[in-house]
């Protein structure tokens, strides 16, 4: 019934349009994220580079947090050790959901996007064409009389050309949706691969800190001695309250500038570090979330909800 093959045909858009979509929100939770990606890959296209970066996994965020700390309790701290352990496991966490990105976009998301801008497209195209000869048929059917009988009669094949193009183009969809459960098994496949990795990699994990807490109740606790207290004379200076000056020296204000709210510290290629308080120099406003500016003669891009407008950029 053609009537159902386009219900049928409407629903299976609708759907990968919406799974398409769930799925990168799926692999890459992070919305602001996602549109700090989607800004650096345009300004890349902008300045002729071929990639921007990629997606920052949380995992690896985690793991290069406990690896510098870890390194700076030192390797005499039973925690900066197991820290470093940790953080190399969620390092490799990262890697592993890196791969799993990639494994889905090259054989879920990209064959879904195929079949959305191609075939749905041109079985849309036919129904249009189709519905816009109907159009042209049933007015001059009302106008049998003014209109000769084979204008009506070419009206009419038309139309039943047109329709049964559309048909054959909607059959042959509908006939081989097993392609799609195919996408949908690569899919789970590489859920399955990578939820495998990362148990092997946190069961690893977990293997060495154990082993860390057994080893350090094996070993004699110290105990603390304390030292002999030393007698000081301290003496008040007469600066001790001439004040605090800041070194920092503030941008000129007969220029689009802000001051920063906060610290930022740029995770991606192109991003200007700062420190709260810092006055910055607007150069370019990008996009409704992001600035360009310069700060000690560096420029780059920095969050719009991070600073203060001093001097607006002039519209």
């Amino acid at each position: 019934d053609f009537t159902e093959m386009e219900k049928k045909v409407d629903t299976t858009a609708r759907a990968v349009l919406e799974i398409m979509t769930k799925t990168t929100e799926y692999l890459q939770p992070n919305p602001a994220t996602r549109a700090k990606m989607s800004m650096m890959n345009s300004m890349s296209r902008i300045r002729g580079q071929e990639k921007g970066p990629g997606y920052t996994q949380t995992e690896a965020i985690l793991g290069e947090a406990m690896q510098r700390f870890g390194r700076e309790l030192g390797e005499e701290s039973n925690f900066g050790l197991a820290l470093i352990d940790a953080g190399e496991a969620m390092r490799e966490l990262g890697e592993v959901k890196d791969a799993l990105d990639m494994e889905v976009k090259q054989n879920f998301i990209d064959p879904m996007q195929n079949l959305h801008e191609k075939d749905l497209k041109e079985i849309q195209h036919h129904l249009k064409k189709m519905e816009g000869r109907r159009l042209d048929f049933d007015y001059k059917k009302k106008r049998q009389g003014k209109v000769t009988d084979d204008e009506i009669k070419q009206a009419l094949e038309k139309f039943d050309d047109s329709k049964e193009i559309a048909e054959q183009s909607m059959f042959n969809l509908l006939e081989s949706d097993i392609e799609q459960v195919s996408q949908l098994a690569a899919l789970v496949h590489a859920q399955v691969e990578y939820h495998s990795r990362a148990a092997e990699i946190l069961t690893q994990l977990s293997s060495k800190i154990d082993e860390r807490i057994r080893d350090a109740s094996n070993k004699p606790r110290k105990e603390y001695a304390p030292k002999p207290r030393i007698s000081l004379d301290f003496s008040i200076s007469e600066n001790h309250n001439g004040g605090i000056h800041s070194a920092r020296s503030p941008a000129p204000m007969d220029q689009p500038c802000c001051r920063a709210l906060y610290d930022f510290d740029p995770e991606n290629e192109g991003e200007l570090g700062f420190k709260e308080g810092d006055i910055i120099t607007l150069t370019n406003k990008i996009d409704e979330n992001w600035y360009e500016g310069m700060l000690h003669g560096n420029s780059g891009f920095f969050p719009i909800n991070y600073v203060d407008i001093l001097v607006p950029l002039p519209h």
